[in-house]
């Protein structure tokens, strides 16, 4: 594969799930334990660089014309489970939701009209063939959406900091847990934030990504992965984000009635990530 870039992009976090060989069938799950076994197994920076590549040529590619057989791979004890990267599904769901991020005469701009439109149209005949599809990842860009830090803990957090130079390593920030476990939290939070408000946009949230969830495997591990986010955080910053610890803080506040400490590990979450979309527009 050529290579494209060596800059890091774009500033966005994942929400993925690995689910074991079992859950998918045989042939798929043939495809994979090859797959798995394989030593050069490309990183997410390798995915983003491919759909970098996509946007150069004129018209731009906006979905990939073949669905990636790549997968993110790991084992949950002694189980690999595997996340494929559905490029493709994922790229006809971003399309779709790309008209709120930018205005009109931007957004033709870089995705001429006559590719959207063509893009919709493959896309729609794809859900008619396909009609259970649903990707196993979920992206969010300048932002971990605060209905994402539910389903895990403070004590899942991983956090690797980077080393120096051109060519280190950037820092990790991450939290696993298993599906068990991200569901119970869902369900457990919804209780609480229904017992507190009437509606929302963060139930909203949730309640759609629980139904996400249950699509998969109950033996599946869920990753949620700062990704390219660490780079819009000072190191320091970085270290010190806590932002499940401050849901989960917020969440039993509100399950004790107690709406002050609530709306201060809110106001913690508000202050933190306005700093994070403010970077957006700096420039």
């Amino acid at each position: 594969m050529p290579k494209v870039s060596s800059v890091i992009v774009p500033y966005a976090a994942y929400l993925r799930v690995y689910e074991p060989l079992a859950a998918f069938p045989d042939d798929e799950r043939a495809h994979w334990t090859r797959y798995a076994r394989r030593p050069d197994r490309p990183s997410y920076q390798d995915e983003l660089r491919r759909s970098l590549a996509d946007l150069l040529p004129t018209p731009p590619v906006a979905v990939p014309v073949h669905e990636s057989a790549d997968a993110f791979v790991t084992e949950v004890d002694g189980v690999v489970c595997v996340c494929p990267w559905r490029t493709r599904l994922r790229g006809w769901q971003a399309l779709g939701e790309v008209a709120e991020d930018f205005p009109e005469p931007v957004l033709d701009a870089l995705i001429p009209p006559v590719v959207r439109r063509q893009s919709a149209q493959d896309y729609e005949r794809w859900l008619e063939r396909n009609p259970d599809a649903r990707p196993w990842i979920r992206t969010a860009t300048w932002q971990v959406p605060i209905n994402w830090f539910v389903l895990v803990s403070d004590a899942e957090r991983e956090y690797e900091e980077g080393g120096d130079g051109e060519a280190a390593a950037a820092p990790v920030l991450r939290y696993r847990t298993p599906m068990v476990q991200a569901r119970r939290r869902v369900a457990r939070g919804l209780r609480a934030l229904r017992e507190a408000v009437d509606e929302g946009p963060l139930i909203d949230g949730l309640v759609d990504v629980g139904r996400w969830l249950e699509e998969f495997h109950p033996r599946s591990l869920v990753e949620l992965d700062y990704g390219g986010l660490v780079h819009a955080l000072p190191t320091g910053e970085l270290e010190a984000d806590h932002s499940a610890a401050d849901v989960a803080e917020g969440i039993e506040a509100l399950r004790r009635g107690d709406g002050v400490a609530a709306g201060a590990a809110y106001g913690r979450l508000v202050e933190r990530w306005r700093a994070v979309r403010d970077r957006r527009s700096a420039n």
